[in-house]
């Protein structure tokens, strides 16, 4: 049996091409994910590892300028520590956002990873964390170092002028060295300049203290004697672990973030061979309708039922073999791809060899094979059924009423339970309902491929009357041929039906989320631009004074945001300007006035002030500061002046900024709102960057801007998962080319007969074409409903978390996601239309 099932798989070679296919692009994607990520993670476990190699303890602090007085490790702290025994040395370390300029002064790097810190001398004058390739470093204030990288890009050489910004103005310093490093932010496309020291504490600290410390141990000394040495001399708000706890540490964080990345691709690999399933079993079924005298003549010389479905898994099993191999060869390749794509992201992924594990060669090849061989079995079981008296007939095994009748209704259920849940979870609000969704989908998804032969008659039926009026002969028998094996019609459009699902489902929640955060930024924002950090960082009060300063501004409020204790329990809240925050937000008051604001009171959001019971007039106790560690804090009993109509860019409290002044000497401020004389034009734009010293640290957006940034997210995510799901659309589409060239193989004899009584060669490719048109619609009409309703689903859940939220059907995109399939049905048929009309009509009149 195995040299038959051997002999078949070699005899059709052109048959089981797109199944090969199928299966090697769905191996690809898995093997290339495992390879990707193991890599991945090896790179980083070693960068990780090597960078406290000569780490003993390391001191980390959480403080920054805006915690007053003894943030961090004190240098009187840092001596105690060298004069430790077994302490070799003891390097403190602070660090920041900075910013660097080009020559043209854009800022370099991606924001959020460009980082400042301090340059370390030991003795030798050098600082053992970097190697410098040029000069040496920062030893007076006016100076500064570079990363290679980053002089590279700003075309940067020692002694040249650099412009730096950090939180404040810009400022200029000259160019001392320029080093390597394997720095995070650096891999991660960002930034790192060295400061001197005192320069870096007066930046990020406050001058003498540390924010970090590692401890280098001497020769044969305890890395554990020296942590527990180390403990009682530090602060509170400061933890000590040793090199090797924190190697680890990082080690876990590693694996936990390549796991979520490995999740979501392996995810996208999974919808790929599920799709892979159809096209599989869709083959071998057809395989098997095609030999249906072959098998039954087996049967009839002695081959038994379990020889014969024996035989058709042993075929799947070496294709199954064959295009695992492939596709593994071909995942290694992805896996490089991507590796090198990252570069050209910003990032920079540490030296290290392609990893190749056991488990990711023993996972595809499983995978492979375990799904070619369950998407064939069926088929063999049908097969294994073929009677010995079925050799006398070239008729094809039909199904019977009483297998169609339990198939309709096992579908029926299904999809009902499906729909259930999902309804279900979009009454339920939160996670809950979401997952509750995501279990009906999966059953609703199950219940349609179950059902959709059924479905594929009444919904074809609606188009065969255009098909007979436009395209006339040809049309009507594209119609007929549609609906001759429904089975087979339902597998093919169910691949393209998983991948529609899908991809309209994330089209409409993606269109609606944007549609609510341009209607949240429409209604909510009067101001003409929001001044903010490149980075994550915030900004100094500074810039405040420099814009309210500005030409042309007419009203300028800050968000900064502040922590209040309002009756023994905290609540975010905004410091504002008053006056001008009414004219840079459109507040909607629910009672009392905004302008009490500049009376010394407060204003509450609508949803707080009701769920504390809270209402205008209303006197409450507020304590500003925090009176931890000898900090500064104080209550006041404050009234409530308004209550206003909850905004999605405020806190839910919102003060003067008088009134936290004291309390806060070196305020967060996120975001400062400015509106301008004569509204955005190009020449206020310059008029604010004029006034913040070019800063190129600091963007200044208008309200479009604003809406780029949020819809730019939505849109990237969006553009991410279509070229994920791409996978599955292509594995479909070979689904549709197979179809079409086994019902062109199967259909010979009558496609001679209809060439025979006039039907030209022109007509039969139209006839050919127009079925794959209408099968590929099919898949896509029910794929783009079933995903609306999935959209609409998940959208109920989220409904109470974004306001304005409003269902938006994309109809444009709907319309061109239905175009695209009719492409290509048209795509998918030219070479069977192409074989179809190049049959010798004498030769097919004669085939069985």
């Amino acid at each position: 049996m195995f040299r038959t099932a051997l002999r078949n798989v070699l005899s059709h070679k052109a048959r089981l091409l797109m199944t090969v296919l199928a299966v090697m692009l769905g191996v690809a994607f898995v093997s290339g994910t495992l390879v990707f990520t193991d890599t991945l993670g090896n790179a980083y476990r070693k960068q990780s590892a090597k960078s406290y190699d000569n780490v003993a303890v390391a001191v980390t602090t959480h403080t920054s300028q805006s915690d007053g007085k003894n943030a961090g490790v004190d240098t009187k702290t840092l001596e105690k520590i060298r004069g430790l025994d077994g302490v070799a040395g003891a390097t403190g370390r602070v660090s920041g956002f900075a910013g660097v300029a080009d020559q043209d002064g854009k800022l370099i790097g991606n924001g959020w990873s460009n980082t400042g810190a301090n340059f370390a001398p030991g003795k030798d004058g050098k600082d053992a964390q970097y190697s410098f390739t040029d000069g040496s470093g920062p030893v007076k204030d006016s100076q500064i170092a570079l990363d290679r990288d980053s002089a590279d890009k700003g075309k940067y050489r020692v002694g040249d002028t650099v412009r730096v910004a950090t939180n404040g103005p810009v400022k200029e310093y000259t160019l001392s060295g320029v080093f390597t490093t394997e720095d995070g932010a650096v891999n991660a496309g960002g930034s790192l300049v060295l400061f001197d020291t005192p320069v870096a504490q007066k930046l990020y600290l406050q001058p003498g203290f540390f924010k970090d410390v590692t401890i280098t141990a001497a020769a044969g000394a305890s890395d554990q004697k020296i942590l527990d040495a180390v403990g009682p001399l530090l602060p509170k708000d400061a933890e000590a672990q040793t090199g090797k706890q924190l190697a680890d540490d990082q080690a876990r964080e590693i694996e936990q973030g390549l796991s979520n990345l490995n999740t979501m691709l392996l995810s996208f690999a999974a919808i790929a061979l599920f799709v892979g399933v159809f096209l599989i079993a869709n083959t071998f079924t057809m395989l098997v309708a095609q030999r249906t005298r072959e098998l039954a003549l087996m049967r009839a010389v002695g081959a038994s039922r379990r020889q014969v479905k024996r035989s058709v898994m042993l075929e799947a099993l070496v294709v199954g073999a064959l295009a695992s191999v492939i596709g593994f060869v071909l995942g290694i390749g992805l896996a490089t791809g991507l590796r090198s794509a990252m570069g050209s992201f910003g990032a920079k992924v540490p030296a290290g060899p392609l990893v190749v594990s056991p488990t990711a060669v023993l996972a595809a090849l499983a995978v492979g094979v375990l799904v070619t061989v369950l998407a064939a079995w069926l088929p063999a079981r049908r097969a294994a059924k073929i009677p010995p008296v079925a050799a006398m007939s070239s008729v094809h095994a039909v199904a019977t009423t009483r297998s169609l009748v339990v198939r309709n209704s096992i579908g029926g259920v299904i999809t009902l339970l499906g729909m259930a849940g999902i309804l279900g979870g979009a009454a339920a609000a939160g996670s809950d309902g979401r997952m509750l969704i995501g279990a009906g989908a999966f059953l609703s998804l199950i219940g349609i491929i179950v059902l959709i032969p059924l479905l594929s008659r009444p919904v074809i039926a609606l188009a065969r009357p255009l098909l007979n009026r436009v395209f006339g002969v040809a049309g009507k028998l594209a119609g007929q041929n549609a609906v001759r094996n429904p089975r087979r019609t339902g597998a093919t459009a169910s691949a393209l039906a998983i991948g529609l699902t899908l991809v309209t489902g994330l089209t409409t929640l993606g269109v609606t989320l944007g549609q609510a955060i341009d209607k949240m930024t429409t209604d909510n924002i009067r101001a003409d631009y929001m001044v903010a950090m490149a980075g994550t960082d915030a900004l100094d009060k500074s810039a405040l004074t420099a814009l309210e300063k500005a030409k042309g501004v007419s009203a300028v409020s800050p968000q900064q945001s502040t922590s209040l204790e309002i009756k023994d329990e905290f609540h975010s809240a905004s410091a504002v300007t008053p006056g001008d925050v009414e004219k840079v937000f459109d507040l909607k008051t629910v009672s009392g006035s905004m302008a009490t604001l500049g009376q010394g009171q407060i204003a509450v959001a609508e949803k707080t002030a009701k769920s504390n019971g809270w209402k205008t007039g209303d006197t409450l106790p507020v304590k500003f500061g925090d009176d931890t560690d000898g900090g500064k804090a104080e209550t006041k009993n404050l009234t409530v002046g308004a209550v206003y109509q909850d905004n999605e860019f405020l806190s839910p409290v919102v003060v003067s900024t008088s009134l936290v002044a004291p309390f806060e000497p070196k305020p967060y401020i996120p975001e400062i709102w400015v509106k301008m004389d004569g509204g955005a034009s190009a020449a206020n734009e310059q008029a604010l960057v004029n006034a913040l010293g070019d800063n190129p640290a600091m963007s200044i957006m208008d309200q479009q801007d604003i809406r780029n940034m949020f819809g730019g997210m939505i849109n990237t995510m969006l553009n991410i998962m279509y070229g994920l799901l791409g996978m599955a659309l292509i594995i479909a589409v070979l689904g549709v080319i197979n179809t079409l060239a086994m019902s062109v193989f199967e259909r010979q004899q009558e496609i001679g007969m209809l060439r025979a009584i006039g039907l030209d060669r022109r007509k039969v490719k139209r006839m050919i074409r127009l079925e794959a048109v209408v099968i590929s619609l099919f898949g896509a009409v029910i794929g783009v409903g079933l995903g609306s309703f999935l959209a609409w689903a998940i959208g109920e859940t989220i409904r109470s978390e974004i306001p304005g939220y409003a269902l938006v059907v994309p109809w444009e995109r709907i319309g061109i996601f239905l175009l695209l399939a009719g492409v290509v049905g048209v795509l998918a048929a030219l070479w069977p239309a192409r074989s179809a009309a190049r049959l010798n009509m004498l030769t097919a009149i004669k085939t069985e």
